[in-house]
């Protein structure tokens, strides 16, 4: 494979800024609260969302350091692992994806990892423990040992593509909606879009993070982002944790039926794990009377659903360990299933038609 030069990401014909449009939604009209969706699913059809922002920035750092190799990290499922394997097709990087659980090594591949593996990419599976400790330089050594690659050669992009680079490239998505809206919605989970998002707001415009997993760790990471980042906090943001449904890849009738109606009413088709949970928030945030009459709020539209996602009920698609965020990538620390879960509120009743 030809060491990639500086990738012509241009080439391929990202579409940004991504479009901005109305919602005409009962559940927001009548409360005077204007809804607008930021249509980030739409950017590329393979590096969708987030997913651009946040690897972007990294691939053209990969490529100025030389390295020809993108080593990165996620579970069975992980949306950064499709992404990093695409735009290794798309721009000629070899990619290693490093997937949680060693027990999947003698099992076919689900329909993620075939994915990754027809665009190219080699994939090491590691027991769970090791996994946990995958940001510590003995264990990266030893991956990296095993697939036969030099460290120097290596460019490694974090679980879920959550860095400093990956929260500078999600502060334009702040910039592209300075002025638009008062609050900006967005699914997190490992929190590099909304701290990316929330410094590049303006003055007045505050950022509402929604985590799909259970636990508090996710404010720390934000807040070590923005200092890696921008230098120190940055912007107005918060998050809302009572909408995850159980945590990671976990969903219920209510979400399920609440994205089905959301989808048919405004013409997208909505992703469960991430997107789904976000705009169900929002609607219940709308509806006990969070915002002022005269709002407008804009929710990002982060992916699509992946078309050969399998049921969510299937065994495969368990919580996280607890080091992984995915988010679309999160995999992240969540409590165990046996600790109480936080209620979930009362679905927002369906809009009318």
């Amino acid at each position: 494979m030809p060491r990639p030069e500086t990738p012509d990401l241009a080439a391929l014909r990202p579409r940004l800024p991504s479009p901005l449009v109305p919602a005409d939604d009962e559940r927001f009209a009548r409360h005077g609260v204007r809804l607008l969706l930021k249509r980030d699913d739409l950017i590329h059809p393979e590096l969708a969302g987030n997913k651009w922002r946040k690897l972007a920035p990294n691939l053209r750092a990969a490529a100025a350091s030389g390295r020809r190799t993108l080593l990165t990290f996620g579970g069975a499922y992980s949306n950064h692992l499709r992404a990093t394997a695409a735009a290794g097709r798309l721009l000629g990087f070899a990619t290693v994806g490093v997937v949680r659980g060693e027990e999947l090594a003698g099992r076919p591949l689900n329909p993620s990892l075939a994915r990754c593996a027809a665009d190219g990419m080699r994939l090491c599976f590691v027991d769970r423990a090791a996994y946990r400790r995958k940001s510590e330089p003995e264990v990266v050594a030893a991956v990296l040992g095993r697939a036969g690659l030099e460290p120097d050669a290596v460019y490694v992009v974090p679980e879920g593509g959550s860095n400093a680079l990956a929260a500078r490239g999600c502060a334009e998505l702040g910039r592209e909606l300075r002025g638009v809206a008062g609050t900006v919605a967005v699914a997190c989970g490992t929190g590099g879009t909304l701290a990316g998002l929330a410094a590049g707001l303006g003055s007045g415009q505050r950022a509402v993070g929604f985590p799909v997993l259970r636990g508090d760790f996710l404010e720390r990471e934000i807040r070590e982002l923005q200092q890696a980042a921008f230098g120190g906090p940055v912007g107005d943001w918060r998050l809302d944790g009572r909408f995850h449904f159980g945590g990671f890849a976990r969903t219920t009738p209510a979400l399920d039926a609440f994205a089905e109606e959301f989808g048919e009413r405004h013409g997208l088709r909505v992703e469960r794990l991430y997107v789904a949970k976000m705009l169900y928030g929002l609607t219940a945030l709308a509806e006990e009377g969070a915002f002022r009459p005269g709002t407008t709020v804009a929710a990002v539209i982060t992916g699509q659903p992946e078309p050969s996602q399998p049921e969510l009920s299937e065994p495969e698609r368990s919580e996280p360990e607890p080091s992984e965020p995915e988010p679309s990538e999160p995999e992240r620390s969540e409590p165990e299933p046996s600790e109480p879960e936080t209620p979930q509120p009362e679905p927002p009743q369906p809009s009318s038609r």
